[in-house]
C-alpha cells in the first residue's frame, strides 16, 4: 500500500473503491521483497558478513513463503535478522475498526463471528477501517516462562460469569500468535519452550488454525512465525519434539564473521554514536556552550583488529566452552570500553585527539568477564580472568606477527634494543612516548598507516603496540606494578 498515512480509507466502501487488494502477510512479504530485490535496494541493513551464506538461504525462504527457524550459537545477528522482516511488510494495512473485535480482521475475508457479521449485515459505508501500520506488525517472545494462554490463548473466566457460552468464541482471550493475525511472530529460544506450548503450535504451523481447550472453536490465522535457537541446544534430544521441528519450513544457520575484516567492519558500524574520528564534532559547539567540545577520536586499524582478535581467540580456545559460543557483543563491549578509556585520558590530559593504546585494553576485564563461559574440563582450575589473559596474549602475538610478516618490521626491534627501560600506561601523556621515540621509522606510516610520525597520540599508540607485539613474541621482557607496565630489553 502506496498511500499516505494521511490519506487512507476510513470506510469499507472507500477500500473497495480505492481497489485495495487482500494478501496473506506471507504474499505480501513475498511481493515486497521481490519488488526491493528487482530494484537493488538494501535488503538486510545493518547485516555484514552472511553475503554468501546466510542471505541466500534466507532470500530463498521468503520466496519460498515459510516459517522461517534461524540456527546460530548467542550473538550472531539471529534477532537482528528476525527483526529486519518486518521491512517487507507493507507500510499500512486496513482492519475492521470495531472494539469488539480482538484483532486485525481483514476487511476482505474476516475470520472473526463479529467480523462476519458486520461486512455482511452492514452497509459498506458503515463499516469503519483503521490502518496497522508497519511497526505494529511484528511481536517477539521470549520462550522461558511462555504459556499456553501467553500466546495461544485460554477461556475467560470473566467472559464465563457474564453468561457467554463456554463453547463461543465471545468467551475466548486471544493469546500472542491470534493477536498478530497479518503479522509476525518471532520465538526467541525454540528449545526453552514448554513442551504444551510446543504442541499447541502444531497446528498453526500447519493448519494454520488456533484451537483452545478442545472447544469447536477455529482461527483460520494468517501470520508468519520465526524462531530462534542455539544449536547445543536445538539438536539435544527432548528439547524441542520432532513433529514441530518437521513443520518448519527452513532453517537458516548462522555463524560468526569467517574473516577478521567482517568482524572489524561490525565494530565499526555498532560503534559509530561513540565519535570515532569524528574532529569536526566540534564544530556543533558554539562559545555560549556550556560544555567544551568532546576530542575527537582515531582508532588505529590495529587497535581495531586486536578487539575483534580477542573475540577470535576466544572462539578458538581450549578453554572457552565452544557449544556456548563466543559473541559479537564482546568484540562491541570491549571495543567501546577501549573507547572511553581513551577519551578519558584524553579529558584528563587535555589531548587530543584521543588515540586508543595496547594500555587501554587493560580496562576490558569488566566488560569481557561474564561473556565467556569457560570450559570445565579443559581449564584446569584457571580464573577466567586468567583465560582472559591468555586470550589476550595470544590476540597480541597474532596481530603482531602479522604485521611483521607483511611488512618487514625487522628495524622496529632495533629501536627497542638499547638496553633501557620503557614503562607505559594508560595515563601517561602521549609526550612521554615521542621522547622515546623522536624518530619514527618511515615504514610506520605505510604499516600502520596512520600518522605516526607528525601525532604523539598515534606514536603513542605504535609505541605501545610494538612493545606489546615483541613480549608476545618473547624478544623482550616486562613487569607490571600499580597499573604501569615496564618492558625491558
Amino acid at each position: 500500500m502506496n498511500a499516505t498515512l494521511l490519506d487512507l480509507p476510513t470506510t469499507l466502501a472507500d477500500l473497495r473503491e480505492r481497489g485495495w487488494q487482500s494478501k496473506t502477510v506471507k504474499q505480501e512479504i513475498h511481493d515486497n521483497f521481490l519488488h526491493q530485490l528487482q530494484n537493488g535496494e538494501e535488503l538486510y541493513p545493518g547485516i555484514i558478513g552472511y553475503d554468501d551464506s546466510v542471505i541466500p538461504e534466507l532470500n530463498i525462504a521468503i520466496l519460498a513463503q515459510h516459517d522461517i527457524l534461524f540456527l546460530g550459537e548467542k550473538g550472531q545477528a539471529k534477532s537482528r535478522l528476525m527483526r529486519l522482516m518486518a521491512n517487507f511488510l507493507d507500510e499500512a494495512i486496513p482492519y475492521i475498526a470495531d472494539p469488539e473485535i480482538p484483532l486485525h480482521d481483514d476487511p476482505y475475508r474476516p475470520i472473526t463471528r463479529r467480523g462476519r457479521e458486520l461486512v455482511a449485515n452492514r452497509a459498506p459505508e458503515d463499516v469503519p477501517i483503521g490502518w496497522w501500520s508497519r511497526e505494529d506488525r511484528y511481536a517477539e517472545r521470549l520462550s522461558p516462562g511462555t504459556k499456553f494462554a501467553d500466546i495461544i490463548g485460554e477461556i475467560d473466566p470473566a467472559k464465563l460469569a457474564s453468561g457467554i457460552s463456554m463453547s463461543a468464541e465471545d468467551a475466548l482471550h486471544f493469546g500472542l500468535i491470534p493477536r498478530m493475525h497479518r503479522g509476525i511472530f518471532a520465538m526467541n529460544e525454540l528449545p526453552e519452550l514448554d513442551e504444551l506450548v510446543q504442541v499447541g503450535l502444531f497446528n498453526i504451523l500447519e493448519e494454520r488454525d488456533v484451537q483452545i481447550r478442545g472447544y469447536p472453536v477455529k482461527f483460520d490465522i494468517d501470520v508468519l512465525i520465526l524462531f530462534s535457537a542455539n544449536p547445543a541446544t536445538y539438536n539435544r534430544s527432548g528439547k524441542v519434539i520432532p513433529q514441530l521441528k518437521d513443520r518448519i519450513g527452513s532453517m537458516i544457520q548462522t555463524h560468526y564473521p569467517l574473516e577478521r575484516e567482517l568482524g572489524v567492519q561490525i565494530l565499526e558500524q555498532e560503534a559509530e554514536d561513540m565519535g570515532e574520528g569524528r574532529s569536526e564534532k566540534a564544530d556543533e559547539y558554539t562559545p555560549s556552550s556550556p560544555l567544551p567540545p568532546p576530542p575527537s577520536v582515531i582508532v588505529p586499524y590495529f587497535m581495531k583488529e586486536l578487539v575483534e582478535e580477542i573475540s577470535r581467540a576466544a572462539r578458538n580456545s581450549k578453554y572457552v566452552d565452544q557449544e556456548s559460543g563466543v559473541s559479537a557483543r564482546l568484540s562491541i563491549a570491549n571495543y567501546r570500553t577501549m573507547l572511553a578509556s581513551a577519551r578519558q585520558r584524553a579529558a584528563m590530559l587535555g589531548e587530543s585527539p584521543a588515540v586508543p593504546r595496547i594500555s587501554d585494553l587493560g580496562h576490558i576485564y569488566a566488560s569481557s568477564l561474564g561473556k565467556l563461559e569457560l570450559d570445565l574440563m579443559g581449564t584446569h582450575q584457571m580464573s577466567e580472568k586468567q583465560v582472559l589473559d591468555a586470550v589476550l596474549a595470544e590476540a597480541i602475538a597474532t596481530v603482531f606477527s602479522e604485521y611483521v610478516d607483511k611488512h618487514g618490521l625487522a628495524e622496529i626491534a632495533q629501536i627497542f634494543s638499547q638496553g633501557v627501560k620503557i614503562e607505559v600506561g594508560d595515563m601517561l601523556p602521549s609526550s612521554h612516548y615521542a621522547n622515546l621515540l623522536k624518530r619514527v621509522p618511515p615504514v610506520w606510516d605505510k604499516a600502520f598507516e596512520v600518522n605516526a610520525s607528525e601525532n604523539e597520540a598515534v606514536r603513542a599508540s605504535c609505541v605501545e603496540f610494538v612493545l606489546a607485539g615483541l613480549y608476545s613474541t618473547d624478544q623482550i621482557s616486562r613487569s607490571q606494578s600499580h597499573g604501569r607496565i615496564v618492558y625491558e630489553v
